[in-house]
């Protein structure tokens, strides 16, 4: 019994609540100047923010315009903090425009999403920050980059930090590239839901509590597919889950490089997974999802006329995730490439479901690809490995039987 202890004390000591606080100089009297910047912008303007840190009460929006820029000085030289918000719950709203540029700045600290794009052809965020502050906390915004229904999108060489869903999100969302990014310090560190055409690379994700996530959500306007994930490096995903309560993304388990859920034409390949404790990448479907979060008693939900469950921007867990025709549970069709895996740590974090139960059931090892074990119905498959996997640790659950069948015979998941 006191080992027992000893290792539960150890694994939740270690469960890390990072703290960000970058320098900062604010000047005021600031605003209003910045402001009508955004308010007088035209078709093709070219919105110009000068070298400072400046402090702004109210969202920044641009709406129905085409061949837009907004530029700063970089990344620490031009910084735009809504702490402190009265007006509009986002930072920089965009919204319904064509071929918009955001570069050369930070976004911190805004009430709900730092930067949120909405039905937008040509979205392009280059060397941009977007973080929240302090010690990171459920409190915090919930997305630093979010662009929804939109198409062509560009996310390079920016930073998000602090999110308390999802730093990098994209979704549904059509032909999107997310490369060259740092995630840290989020709930998630990169999502893609519910997207189509998605490129992922060169990026690096670390201390999140998950590192990349590529998801399918029940309720939405389109289904994802055709997403790669490759050239990443993913590590020390290992920080505690601060996500809203309900939030599905409160679902992932601390210490999971990438997570996999209820989506289809998913290929992850040529990545570094190093020292997340629980999974280098997990494979899950929606119904299981459910469960977990039933079963944890975080599905107290709000419910819209439509009955989705939506707290501002977040998804929450949706009880009737069933009752959507289009939708389907079930991971299809995620193919495993050549990656490469270590973990230094011998015990997952157990503050999940996922983490119990490989500490029951695998004691002192680590996984490199664990998947919930639940086929996918009338599907060419449901996971595949490329033969260069014949030596990584795999675990099938079994979850469906009460794990009374678990496997970790890699071979019979081997593509053809």
């Amino acid at each position: 019994m006191l080992a027992i202890l000893l290792v539960t004390y150890f694994v939740i000591k270690n469960e890390p609540t990072p703290e960000y606080t970058p320098e900062r100089h604010y000047v005021e009297g600031k605003e209003n100047e910045i402001l009508s910047k955004f308010l007088l912008a035209k078709d093709s303007t070219v919105i110009e923010l000068g070298a400072g840190h400046f402090t702004i009460s109210q969202s920044l929006s641009l709406e129905g315009l085409n061949h837009v820029i907004i530029k700063g000085k970089g990344i620490d030289q031009t910084v735009l903090n809504f702490k402190g918000q009265s007006r509009g719950a986002e930072g920089i709203r965009v919204s319904n425009c064509t071929s918009i540029t955001i570069q050369d700045l930070t976004v911190e600290n805004a009430k709900g999403d730092n930067i949120k794009v909405m039905d937008t052809d040509g979205i392009t965020i280059k060397n941009v920050e977007s973080s929240w502050t302090g010690e990171v906390s459920e409190k915090n915004g919930a997305y630093a980059f979010y662009p929804v229904l939109c198409k062509n999108v560009v996310i390079d060489g920016c930073r998000s930090i602090g999110s308390s869903d999802a730093g990098i999100y994209v979704g549904q969302s059509i032909n999107v590239t997310i490369s060259n990014n740092l995630a840290f310090y989020n709930v998630a560190g990169i999502e893609s839901e519910n997207s189509k055409n998605v490129k992922i690379f060169g990026n690096k994700a670390y201390e999140n509590a998950g590192g990349i996530l590529v998801f399918d959500l029940p309720g939405l306007t389109q289904y994802g597919s055709n997403i790669e994930v490759y050239n990443n490096e993913v590590y020390d995903n290992n920080t505690k889950n601060f996500a809203s309560k309900g939030a599905i993304v409160g679902q992932v388990p601390s210490g999971t490089g990438s997570l996999v859920l209820g989506t289809e034409d998913v290929y992850i390949h040529d990545n570094v997974f190093t020292n997340n404790k629980t999974s280098s990448i997990a494979i899950a479907s929606y119904i299981l999802i459910y469960e977990m979060g039933k079963r944890n008693k975080k599905s107290d939900e709000t419910t819209s006329n439509t009955g989705k469950r939506v707290v501002g921007n977040v998804r929450m867990i949706d009880s009737k995730f069933d009752q959507d025709k289009n939708y389907n549970p079930y991971p299809r069709q995620i193919r495993i490439g050549k990656n490469a895996y270590s973990n230094s740590h011998i015990f997952p974090t157990i503050n999940n479901d996922f983490g119990k139960i490989l500490l029951l059931k695998k004691p002192i090892r680590t996984i490199d690809v664990l998947w919930d074990g639940i086929e996918a119905p009338e599907a060419p498959y449901t996971i595949c490995f490329e033969k260069e996997n014949k030596d990584i640790s795999f675990y099938a659950l079994d979850v469906i039987n009460d794990f009374k069948n678990p496997t970790t015979d890699v071979s019979k998941y081997f593509c053809n």
